[in-house]
């Protein structure tokens, strides 16, 4: 375990030798306050943030230490970026030291690291970085990068969601098609909920061992993504096309009577897709579609690997009046060789539908000049019958002091679905800001 230092000495270090804590300092003359700026080559923000999240059902997960609490946390994010004087190199760094005390640690987080070139037309970044591709809301299809979904459903900030992956990012622009292209090197898989922390519907509750089995960073596993796109016709389009791994993982025991280990694997997948986004009347129309090629198991009678499936959306969102913002949007996954995968469960195991809908809405709205924030995001299963909610109320108390207050709530008839299995794992959350 490495321990981080004490958070409240550093940022009290950083703001004290920070020129906007001298309040009682003569000011600088403009020219020579223009100057020193042309002068810094470094750019140093960051925020202390603390977060609280607590059960609401009293049901405590089987390996959880945390007593009533899924969340106990404190951060401290420094951020240093920099430009060469031509513009044409620049770097970041994000870094988060951290202590978690529902798991007693302490540890350092590094969320972006890169430098990056960019000369004419030609955009290049290599390192950690974080990136977002498509146009749903909180319902990715084209988007296969690694993301976090503990983090999202322990109530931290919504920025937590995404992870960094190491690797290249090359862009290129022209007047007939852009293009973006990722090669990654090192496999990073999603974060789902733990039974340190959530209460959830475990099939290999029974097994005694749990081992992962991530592929092996070799030429031959690395994953690879492009992205073209162009406005056409009134439309932002872009086409996808991804290579890598399902980073959710499936599961296969070593014994199918009397297992003793259950291992985690990430079988080989490849995405292709597509998304358009435009303006329609005073709103904004969103529709993406992907058809994810299970490449390990394409004929679907292997019930450890995900079938191939279908994925679409579409949504559409606009402010109605001052400063309220309404969206909704539908999601769908249609399974291919839906037969063979019947046909091949084992007794006993849940049945997935063919079909699974999902509807979700997004409202914000902003009070007290904009001081003030009220969001809601719910969304609702038709055939999972299922559902998650999640409400906010946040205040800017100070330009650099912010508080908000939350809740992670879950539902369903049936504990096998992916929102009804967490039902016994709803939360309430504050949190507390400070940006410098």
């Amino acid at each position: 375990m490495r321990t981080a230092p004490p958070l409240l000495a550093i940022l009290l270090i950083l703001t004290v030798a920070s020129p906007d804590s001298a309040q009682e300092a003569p000011a600088a003359p403009e020219a020579s306050r223009a100057r020193a700026e042309e002068e810094s080559p470094l750019e140093v923000h960051g925020f202390l943030l603390g977060v609280l999240s607590g059960r609401t059902t009293g049901e405590r997960p089987p390996g959880g230490g945390g007593g009533d609490f899924v969340l106990g946390e404190q951060r401290l994010r420094l951020e240093v970026g920099g430009a060469a004087a031509s513009g044409e190199a620049v770097f970041l760094a994000k870094v988060d030291l951290f202590h978690d005390a529902v798991a007693s640690r302490s540890d350092v987080e590094l969320r972006e690291a890169y430098a990056g070139y960019t000369r004419g037309a030609l955009d290049l970044r290599l390192g950690r970085q974080i990136l977002t591709w498509g146009v749903g809301d909180l319902f990715f299809i084209n988007d296969v990068l690694p993301k976090d979904w503990e983090s999202f459903f322990s109530g931290r900030p919504m920025e937590y969601l995404k992870l960094g992956f190491d690797g290249l990012r090359t862009r290129y622009s022209s007047g007939v098609v852009n293009a973006e292209f990722l090669a990654i090197p090192f496999f990073t898989p999603d974060t789902l909920p733990s039974a340190e922390r959530f209460v959830f519907f475990d099939p290999f509750s029974g097994v005694p061992n749990r081992r992962e089995a991530k592929p092996a960073s070799r030429y031959a596993n690395a994953e690879l993504a492009l992205r073209l796109y162009r406005h056409v016709a009134g439309f932002d389009v872009s086409l996808y096309a991804y290579r890598g791994f399902w980073r959710t993982g499936s599961v296969r025991l070593d014994h199918p009577v009397s297992p003793s280990t259950a291992t985690r694997f990430f079988p080989e997948l490849s995405v292709y897709g597509s998304s358009a986004q435009r303006s329609l009347f005073e709103g904004v129309l969103s529709l993406e579609a992907g058809y994810y090629d299970s490449r390990r198991d394409r004929r679907g009678n292997d019930p450890t690997v995900p079938n191939s499936q279908w994925r679409f959306l579409a949504g559409y969102q606009r402010q109605p009046w001052g400063d309220l913002t309404v969206g909704v949007q539908g999601y769908g996954e249609v399974m291919a060789s839906y037969g063979a995968y019947r046909d091949s469960l084992p007794a006993g195991s849940p049945r997935q539908d063919r079909f699974r809908g999902v509807v979700s809405t997004r409202l914000i709205q902003l009070l007290d000049y904009q001081t003030w924030t009220l969001s809601l995001f719910a969304a609702y299963s038709p055939t999972d019958r299922d559902y998650f909610v999640r409400p906010e109320v946040s205040c800017k108390m100070t330009d650099n002091l912010g508080m908000s207050v939350g809740a992670i709530i879950f539902g369903g008839q049936r504990e096998t679905t992916f929102f009804g299995q967490f039902e016994k794992s709803d939360n309430v959350s504050v949190s507390v800001r400070f940006d410098f």
